[in-house]
């Protein structure tokens, strides 16, 4: 083969390279879908740093007495009763277990733990509250808490909260933060110094040239939560940056194959 040639098919070679896509992993609420693990657990967390993916999503909200714990919905169950998280004090809420017998961790618990993570960074969901004030007060103390151990370069954030995203930016201007509630074009989420989209798959199954309009803007966008094989493929295919997922294994094996 001629040198010329040679070149030419180098070139081609870096070009192609280059303008591949590297998607990575978040692990939904961490790796919860293996032996002795449970959704938002301490173990979960530890799970997802164990098979290497990008990030571990977790969810946050904040107790009566001013504790930051973690928890997905705004209630929690013990004894048959349904309890508020934001109205219930920390010593009530430390009886509630979960699925895998852990009982329902401190956020400070949780950062602990992450401090050990090797390889994984914590995607941090701010939980919607009623009371404006209670969402500064859990802002304040997370982020607060994530600059004393030295791991703002490891913790980024997210939520369905206009409010939330307004306070990330206030208090730590450097963080990462994405919009989750699918309802804002790349365009007015950078006039707002957000990081990007985090939208339901639906929402960019639907509207694809989204994705287009954030990487021109120099955003990223991830997808959540994508657990079928045809689904994952499609979000792939997209070009996404992140795919968050109940299934971080299914979705390494696809990602490989592709």
């Amino acid at each position: 083969m001629k040198k010329g040639n040679e070149l030419l098919l180098l070139l081609f070679f870096l070009l192609f390279t280059n303008s591949a896509t590297s998607q990575e992993i978040i692990a939904h609420r961490g790796f919860w879908k293996t032996e002795g693990s449970a959704q938002n657990s301490i173990t979960a967390l530890m799970k997802a740093d164990s098979i290497g993916v990008y990030g571990s999503e977790v969810d946050i909200l904040i107790s009566a007495d001013g504790v930051p714990v973690v928890n997905h919905d705004a209630t929690v169950t013990l004894d048959g009763k349904q309890l508020r998280v934001e109205e219930t004090p920390f010593n009530i809420l430390r009886q509630v277990k979960l699925s895998n017998g852990e009982p329902l961790p401190t956020v400070k618990e949780y950062l602990d733990a992450f401090e050990k993570c090797k390889k994984t960074k914590l995607i941090i969901e701010f939980k919607p509250h009623e009371k404006k004030e209670r969402e500064v007060e859990l802002a304040q103390k997370v982020i607060e808490m994530v600059h004393a151990r030295g791991l703002q370069d490891k913790v980024e954030y997210i939520s369905f909260g206009i409010h939330f995203l307004h306070l990330v930016r206030q208090i730590d201007p450097q963080a990462k933060v994405y919009y989750l509630n699918g309802d804002m074009s790349p365009g007015v989420l950078s006039t707002m110094g957000v990081a990007g989209p985090d939208y339901n798959y639906n929402v960019l199954f639907q509207r694809p040239q989204w994705v287009k309009e954030s990487h021109e803007l120099g955003q990223k966008v991830n997808v959540w939560t994508v657990n079928r094989s045809e689904d994952i493929k499609t979000a792939i295919d997209l070009k996404v940056d992140f795919i968050t997922t109940d299934e971080p294994l299914l979705v390494k094996e696809i990602l490989q194959k592709q």
